[in-house]
Formats: C-alpha cells, sequence, structure tokens
C-alpha cells in the first residue's frame, strides 16, 4: 500500500513539474500560468528527484514509464537552459571594470522597503554602510518618507511621489538630476521616475526607476500591465538612440521570464548578472522560494565594479547594490543585444492588450 500511495505521488509531483513546464511556454497572461515563470530551479530539482525515484523504485520498462522518464528529462533540461544564463558557467554578459576613471562611476542601492515594515534604520543602516551616490526605494508611503528625511543631508536631491498603495518610491541622489519626473506609464496609479544625472566626469546618465504591478491571485489576476509597462520601457529606451542608460527597481518579474527578456532586446539593456548569479532578492523571509525581482540593466556604456545582495533590512526584499563604470570602449567589447522584427510585433500586440483591458474597465488595482 505505501508503494503504492509513492509512486502515485512520485508520478504526480512528476507529472505536475512538466504540467508547469509547458505552461511556462505559453503567451497567457493569467497569473495561474505566469507563476510558472519562477521557481524554475525549484521545478528543476523536483522534477530530477521524481524522475530519478522512479527510475530506481518503480520503473518497470513499460513504454507508458519510458514516456513519463523522457517527459521529465525534457523538463529538466528546458528548466536549466532557462536559468543556465545566471551561473557562474556561463560567459559574463558584462565585463569587469579593470580601469575604472575617477569621477566616473557611481554606485545605485535599490530597494524594495514594505510598506509595512517600521524597521526604517536597518535600511538607514545599510545606506550609511554602502555609501552609495543614488538610493532607489518603493513601496514608500508618507511614514516611510517621513522615516528617511534624515537621508536628506547627504543626498541634497531628491524625486519623491510616496503612495498608500504599495507603489509610491522615492529617488535619493547625491549627484546633480536633470529634468526628473515622475510618470504613470500605463496606470494611473502606478509612478515611476525618469531622470539623467551627472557624473563628476562630466558624462550624463539617464534613470528610469519601474516598479510595475504584478499578478496575482485576489485582484490583478492578470500580468498585462506589468508586462506593457516594461514593454512601453524598453521600446522608448531602444528608439531614443545611443545613450548612457540605467533601468533599475522592483520589476516583479523574474530575469528569465519571456517578458524580461523581451525587455531586454527591445531596450538593447544588458544583465550584470548573466554569467554571475542569481543575485535572489526576493523572497528575504522564505530561503525555498526565492527570486531575482529587484533589477538593474544598463546599456553597454558601463563595465561593473561590484554587484551585490545587501543585508536584510526589515522587508520581505533584500536591498541590491550595483557600482558601474562609465568607460568609452566598454560598447566595443559588450555588443548590445538585438531586437527583430517579430519582437516588435510582440510588443505591439501586449499593449494592444493593455489598451483593451483599460477600454473595458479590467484593469484593477491589485498590490505586491
Amino acid at each position: 500500500m505505501l508503494l503504492t500511495v509513492a509512486r502515485w505521488a512520485t508520478l504526480g509531483l512528476g507529472l505536475l513539474m512538466s504540467a508547469g513546464t509547458l505552461l511556462s511556454l505559453s503567451r497567457n497572461s493569467h497569473w495561474l500560468v505566469r507563476l510558472w515563470d519562477f521557481p524554475r530551479v525549484q521545478i528543476a530539482a523536483l522534477a530530477t528527484l521524481s524522475g530519478g525515484a522512479y527510475a530506481l523504485l518503480f520503473h518497470g520498462g513499460r513504454p507508458a514509464e519510458w514516456a513519463f522518464l523522457a517527459a521529465i528529462a525534457l523538463c529538466v533540461a528546458w528548466q536549466l537552459y532557462k536559468i543556465f544564463p545566471y551561473t557562474p558557467l556561463a560567459r559574463e554578459q558584462v565585463e569587469r571594470s579593470r580601469r575604472k576613471r575617477e569621477g566616473a562611476s557611481f554606485r545605485l542601492l535599490i530597494s524594495n522597503v514594505l510598506m509595512e515594515n517600521e524597521e526604517h534604520e536597518l535600511l538607514l543602516g545599510v545606506i550609511r554602510e554602502s555609501d552609495p551616490d543614488l538610493v532607489l526605494v518603493v513601496e514608500v508611503n508618507e511614514r516611510w518618507a517621513h522615516a528617511l528625511q534624515p537621508l536628506d543631508e547627504r543626498y541634497p536631491h531628491r524625486v519623491s511621489q510616496p503612495q498608500d498603495n504599495y507603489y509610491g518610491l522615492i529617488l535619493f541622489s547625491r549627484l546633480p538630476l536633470v529634468e526628473p519626473r515622475v510618470d504613470f506609464l500605463v496606470q494611473d496609479d502606478i509612478p515611476s521616475v525618469h531622470t539623467a544625472f551627472e557624473l563628476p566626469s562630466g558624462e550624463r546618465v539617464f534613470l528610469h526607476g519601474l516598479h510595475p504591478r504584478p499578478p496575482e491571485p485576489l485582484r490583478d489576476q492578470d500580468s498585462t500591465p506589468r508586462d506593457a509597462e516594461l514593454v512601453v520601457m524598453g521600446r522608448a529606451i531602444g528608439e531614443t538612440g545611443d545613450a548612457p542608460t540605467v533601468v533599475a527597481g522592483d520589476l516583479n518579474d523574474v530575469a528569465w521570464s519571456r517578458t524580461t527578456e523581451l525587455f531586454l532586446r527591445l531596450s538593447g539593456l544588458l544583465d550584470p548578472r548573466v554569467g554571475r548569479g542569481f543575485y535572489n532578492s526576493y523572497n528575504a523571509k522564505n530561503i525555498l522560494f526565492r527570486y531575482p525581482l529587484d533589477h538593474v540593466f544598463h546599456s553597454n556604456h558601463f563595465r561593473l565594479v561590484k554587484l551585490e545582495r545587501l543585508r536584510r533590512v526589515g522587508s520581505d526584499h533584500f536591498p541590491m547594490l550595483v557600482e558601474l563604470s562609465y568607460e568609452p570602449d566598454a560598447p566595443a567589447r559588450q555588443p548590445e543585444l538585438k531586437r527583430s522584427e517579430e519582437d516588435l510585433e510582440e510588443a505591439e500586440e501586449m499593449l494592444e492588450e493593455q489598451a483593451e483591458a483599460a477600454a473595458t474597465g479590467d484593469d484593477r488595482p491589485g498590490r505586491e
């Protein structure tokens, strides 16, 4: 009896992982489909466990069993293919800086503070220790804005949009900001910050801080608004020409998802994690289910000085710190990603879906 239960449980686990893998191939935007974009490491591990256990304990050589094991092998192979670029075994997409020029580098810290979190001093301590030039914080309400006022002396330049809906944000900077603004790219309650800043060496860098709304079970069950915001931003960057650019924030999407990959091709930006590691930033409170949701992407004008996940600050996200060096010869060694006509068509379809959802009133608020 126990062997029978174990056999069916092993089969069920393997079939579930295979079904989830198939669902992740779909372009359907419902949260039940898109959630399978996230746990690729966990799916690969559980599928390997299921297939290995079945092969060792229950395999009798029947055609159906061979088919099951073949499905498991394909499932694991696909998941490893998707996550392989974010392992140290892959080639680094962004080179390490070897000759940083004086005044041509900057440090950027991003943190989803978790609006209910009251451990403000933890974040202030991390900012003091890491000493970034720019700080982007999201999920900021008026209480958090007040708690972060001690940063004003160190960071004289600020763009502030606190909100009580989990989507407020503030950008602090010790570097001069040029024409900073807050936009609502897709939804009228989801802000993003856009500005240029000037390095001491004179170069001007464009920064876009985002925190799009994700799909979730109870309210906003569709990923279309999130996907549309990334597409709008990616397409705009790709069309503006050869400008030093950084996109940062909690994008509520993993680095290996179809949408994020499309965003990178549309924008031509690079991911410094490629060839270095996952740098999982969420969930800080659950070691078994952690994913890279907090991102810093940049144009090929920069080489990497430092990329680091910082210690916990009471939030469900870890802060992330990146230091980039502007180096004029970097583009020759780091070719930007190329977008295709198919990418542009897919982007247009996503924006049409968002427009239809907004027109029918199916563009409802949610949170995360």
